[in-house]
């Protein structure tokens, strides 16, 4: 039985400690990306997608999700063990040498859950489509879900995936861009003015559609369904989601300061007592 509102809701905020929690204990990492991602990581492992017990490499069977924009691995870890892929006291290793929770994911260490190395950006999209028609190969009906950041559109591959994808009709993918309009240098438009990313999704011919309250747990369950049913129709699928960097840390949202930035004691004590624990820290 999938959670309720409530029960995604307690869990999100307990994957905000953990977040919050990793990154100090290193005074290392990117807190503001992970936690405008929580939700939507809570919601895509726990209501969306169809996941077999255990972990395997083929993920045959199931859906997949591929993690572009790999600096946010705080939140993707926290999420992951949280949902059962390997045991939670394990983020306690987060960033440490021979950990198998680096600051970027890797495969060679064969951690539960993770499926690519993503330490360069905008290569996730590339890797989701290859999967995605691995699984048409295989009259595998399952969705390949993948996760990148809106700066990371800046990287050239991702056009060349995006052309290529609806080229091919790769129409059992859905593409999550998450719109916090933040980089580490400042705001997406003062670095590199993108325009309208909608516009341009469109252009290269790929079924568009936006999550306004990007984190808002219930408009992004409606989203994502919306999302799902609008796959295989020939088109690949790309989700707008518009987040808030440092969400739910009130001294971190509304600028790129924390993009990746640890807080000190005192701040950690402030932000854990906006996120008071509900599911148990580990």
């Amino acid at each position: 039985m999938k959670p309720n509102t409530q029960q995604l809701s307690d869990l999100t905020i307990q994957v905000r400690r953990d977040i919050l929690r990793m990154v100090h204990a290193v005074n290392s990492g990117h807190p503001g990306g992970s936690l405008g991602c929580t939700e939507f990581l809570v919601v895509l492992y726990q209501n969306l997608m169809e996941r077999k017990e255990g972990f395997d490499m083929d993920g045959i069977g199931e859906d997949l999700f591929f993690l572009s924009n790999g600096h946010i691995s705080p939140v993707f870890y926290s999420v992951l063990a949280r949902s059962g892929y390997f045991p939670v006291s394990e983020l306690a290793t987060f960033r440490l040498i021979n950990s198998r929770l680096q600051g970027h994911p890797t495969t060679h260490d064969h951690l539960p859950g993770i499926r690519m190395a993503a330490g360069s950006l905008g290569q996730g999209l590339s890797v989701a489509i290859g999967a995605a028609q691995a699984k048409k190969l295989n009259n595998d009906n399952h969705i390949v879900y993948a996760l990148t950041g809106d700066g990371e559109l800046q990287e050239g591959q991702n056009w060349e995936a995006i052309m290529y994808a609806s080229a091919k009709k790769v129409d059992n993918l859905i593409a999550t861009v998450d719109l916090n309009g933040k980089q580490i240098d400042g705001a997406t438009d003062d670095v590199l003015a993108m325009g309208s990313i909608r516009a341009k999704f469109e252009a290269f011919d790929w079924d568009v559609l936006e999550i306004k309250e990007g984190n808002n747990i219930e408009a992004i369950i409606a989203g994502m369904n919306e999302a799902k049913s609008r796959t295989g129709k020939g088109k690949p699928v790309c989700v707008l989601l518009y987040t808030e960097m440092g969400n739910g840390v009130d001294y971190m949202m509304y600028s790129h300061a924390w993009h990746g930035k640890a807080p000190n004691d005192a701040q950690l004590e402030n932000a854990l007592a906006q996120n008071p624990e509900t599911l148990g820290d580990y």
